[in-house]
């Protein structure tokens, strides 16, 4: 069964733990489509696509609901039909272990809990704490990162509000790019002055424009959506969220650089190099991308975060720190070709508008 995704940091669908190595989250037919058709040279700098599964409600002998993932075969009615038959048993025998069982698939997603339960097996032993930047007042101490699990009650109630005819949902296998940090520090950035796809509705792109013009994407063409940070001093994850992002000025967004950086005993000064040569590598790739453009895209920035101050000196002089960076979203990408797009962009994706 799926499990939400303890260090997802931003965005606004659910991912969710399938395996160490891959996550899950709800498909989208242009997204699918653009990672079928990634340039090779990008590989490198995006998450390893694995394909797709089908997923489906299914109620337990205590009244909770699971998301199980099943193999996509290409005859979707037989597939449909085979899983509601399989969630039917399994409703089944849930019923004869439990007499408040309810046979009902949605009147049992209903009782779905504040808190999911998660599976020890992806369940961190290190708490996360959200810190409001206004009033200092800090967050419940949870397993997982706060922002997950506000995406994941979202998801799980979109779902149960389209899924009336119980049919299953098609969900992207996507490689899990934290699974080589033991404490990953995370950073998510919206990159670009500009938001909208070219298809957006006039009432969705003035939104997008407004909330540019609204935080550091205008004048930077970035702004902050979210991150965590390992804290050695209390052994806590640090959390800020997208709401935090969007209200700061250009000078609390270095601000926020810095406290990324910062494990709580120091700034982490031998991940400046690292950092800038990987964001450096990215460059010279997307300039080669021509007519390509990643609207509404992030850019996803990973470090190691159990490390001293002094051990990550020494050891940096022998080996380099483990860091990422990975570009996430392309649901609103485009390229020249691409599908059905009618307009077509020239040159690389490059805002003339930014230094």
């Amino acid at each position: 069964s799926l499990e939400p995704f303890i260090h997802q940091v931003g965005g606004h669908t659910s991912m969710m733990w399938y395996d160490d190595h891959t996550v899950c989250k709800p498909l989208i037919s242009r997204e699918q489509h653009f990672y079928e058709s990634l340039p090779p040279e990008m590989k490198e700098f995006t998450s390893e696509y694995k394909g797709v599964v089908l997923v489906c409600f299914e109620g337990d002998s205590d009244d909770s609901i699971n998301l199980v993932a099943y193999p996509y075969v290409d005859n979707m009615e037989d597939v449909t039909e085979e899983l509601e038959e399989q969630a039917e048993q399994r409703e089944e025998r849930a019923e004869q272990s439990s007499l408040n069982h309810d046979n009902n698939l949605l009147s049992c997603f209903s009782s779905v809990k504040q808190s999911p339960r998660l599976d020890p097996k992806v369940r961190s032993d290190v708490l996360f704490q959200m810190l409001d930047s206004n009033s200092g007042v800090a967050s419940e101490k949870i397993s997982l990162n706060p922002w997950s699990l506000v995406c994941h009650k979202q998801q799980l109630n979109r779902m149960r509000s389209e899924s009336k005819d119980r049919k299953p949902f098609k969900c992207l296998l996507l490689e899990n790019i934290v699974h080589p940090f033991s404490f990953p520090c995370i950073l998510d950035l919206k990159m670009g002055t500009r938001q909208h796809s070219d298809d957006a509705s006039e009432e969705k792109a003035a939104r997008q424009i407004k909330k540019c013009e609204q935080s550091t994407s205008a004048k930077l063409g970035v702004r902050l959506c979210g991150m965590q940070v390992y804290q050695l001093r209390t052994g806590l994850y640090l959390c800020k969220n997208k709401y935090y992002g969007r209200d700061l000025s250009k000078e609390g967004f270095r601000q926020a650089l810095r406290q990324f950086l910062d494990n709580g005993k120091g700034l982490r000064r031998d991940l400046f190099e690292p950092i800038l040569n990987k964001l450096r590598s990215l460059k010279v790739v997307l300039e080669r991308q021509e007519s390509y453009r990643f609207y509404s895209s992030s850019l996803l920035i990973i470090y190691e975060g159990k490390v001293s101050r002094w051990a990550s000196f020494y050891l940096s002089l022998y080996y380099p720190p483990l860091v990422d960076v990975r570009m996430i979203d392309f649901a609103h990408s485009t390229f020249r070709g691409f599908l059905d797009d009618k307009v077509v962009h020239k040159g690389p994706d490059h805002d003339k508008n930014l230094p």
